[in-house]
């Protein structure tokens, strides 16, 4: 580690690992009341459990982006954080309004609005927070070096912040809300989020292969260009029934099959780069990662979002077990294995050692990554089920659900697999093995 200031990384990353931990162990719990409806409906309601499933998701991810940030910004721009102090306070501040709003989701204390049910103080604290952070890094990038990496990922995260601020519009209008709902939940994870991703995992190829920067950088720019291409126009696929024109079913048909197109240029990337580069890099484990997040998250966002993303499909299959089955393989693939892949590389250098517990890690890849696997085959195929029973035969939803139990128990059993996994990557990250060295790799390779 060459900059003391990219210790700050450091309590990013174990902030957001103790929201991941609530966030798997919600969804498991969620998961069971699929199988048994009456689990905890008087004390913890199932709208609950799910709201801070996926809340908890969305801020481990983006504690984790903001962690990744701050360590390898640093490197990038060849100089320490602009402020380490602003950066504890944006921690406090994140952290405040995670707990508040936990607390007030248990109490019903919520706006409702699904993924963005945070309270208006809450809200108000992230977009604090995040003018803190932008500030921070944008001056730390400023008056250091200019990289494509720090180009790229400081485009993603004024993106993420700018396009939070839709979330504070709330129009009676219900068509009018949808609009502006996806402008925040699709154009973060289809949008500005892929370019967070494409940064981050540029910067762990440079470190983990060794292959030239000019060459990672031309692959970042095509991949940016046409997430941003396909992405942006790509909102459309959410358009088609909630009353808007026509015409959004052929601009969502269209450019949301182009949106395979960025996911599949990762994976060709990061293989490239491992062939190409042909280094026997001593973190096994986090090289198993990045090229897992490649893999996983064409597979989830790619093909799994191409399956039921034309407007003649979509009509039968919207809201059907489908979409969980795509949103689950998507999110794990794309960010929580690129953040897991960012925190297995730097820990060691964070914590002064050499890479420790690998194998326990890789294990919990395998772990984490099947069961996740095997949760999208059980939801994908529910979900053809319920089309065809429920859209297509006309039968009534709970009669279908009914009928639907089987998947949901198999998916509970998958979803036991990732905890478990979870669980074995937070031991073999944190703890270290009982003999160890000052690690020769300390400092990040050029």
């Amino acid at each position: 580690m060459k900059y003391q200031s990219q210790k700050i990384a450091l309590y990013y990353f174990l902030a957001a690992l103790i929201l991941f931990a609530l966030q798997v162990t919600m969804g498991l719990v969620a998961g069971w009341v699929y199988v048994d409806p009456g689990f905890l409906s008087e004390t913890l309601p199932f709208n609950i459990l799910r709201m801070i499933h996926t809340n908890s998701l969305i801020v481990w991810l983006i504690l984790g982006f903001f962690g990744a940030a701050y360590f390898l910004i640093p490197e990038e721009a060849e100089r320490e954080i602009h402020s380490p102090m602003l950066a504890y306070v944006q921690l406090a501040i994140l952290l405040v309004g995670a707990l508040g709003a936990v607390i007030g989701y248990v109490f019903g204390i919520h706006e409702g609005r699904e993924f963005l049910e945070q309270p208006l103080w809450v809200k108000l604290g992230i977009i604090v927070a995040a003018l803190i952070f932008l500030f921070n890094v944008t001056m730390t990038f400023l008056k250091g070096r200019k990289t494509a990496i720090t180009n790229i990922l400081l485009l993603g995260l004024w993106g993420l912040a700018i396009f939070f601020l839709f979330s504070l519009y709330n129009p009676s209008n219900l068509s009018l809300d949808k609009m502006y709902w996806w402008y925040v939940v699709h154009i973060w994870v289809e949008g500005v989020w892929e370019l967070i991703m494409a940064s981050i995992l540029a910067y762990l190829m440079l470190k983990l292969t060794g292959v030239d920067r000019e060459v990672i950088e031309k692959w970042l720019y095509v991949i940016v260009a046409t997430a941003l291409f396909s992405g942006l126009l790509g909102t459309g696929h959410h358009y088609y029934w909630i009353g808007t024109p026509g015409y959004w079913q052929w601009i969502g048909s269209i450019f949301s099959s182009l949106e395979v197109v960025p996911f599949f240029a990762m994976v060709l990337f990061t293989f490239a780069m491992v062939w190409k580069g042909r280094r026997d890099h001593p973190n096994k484990a986090a090289l198993l990662w990045a090229l897992g997040c490649a893999v996983v998250a064409f597979f989830g966002a790619g093909v799994w979002g191409f399956l039921h993303t034309l407007h003649g499909v979509n009509f039968y299959t919207h809201g059907t077990q489908i979409t969980p089955a795509h949103g689950h393989l998507a999110f794990f693939g794309a960010y929580v294995s690129l953040n897991l892949a960012i925190m297995t590389y730097a820990f060691p250098m964070l914590r002064n050692r050499d890479p420790y517990n690998q194998v326990l890690n890789m294990v919990s890849f395998w772990l984490m990554t099947g069961g996740m696997a095997f949760m999208t085959f059980t939801l994908t195929f529910a979900g053809v089920v319920q089309t065809h029973l429920q859209r297509v035969l006309g039968e009534n939803f709970m009669d279908v659900q009914e009928q639907l139990q089987i998947f949901y128990l198999m998916r509970f059993g998958s979803g036991l697999a990732v905890v478990l996994g979870a669980l074995l990557f937070l031991y073999a990250i944190l703890v270290p093995r009982e003999r160890e060295v000052i690690s020769p790799i300390a400092a990040p390779a050029e």
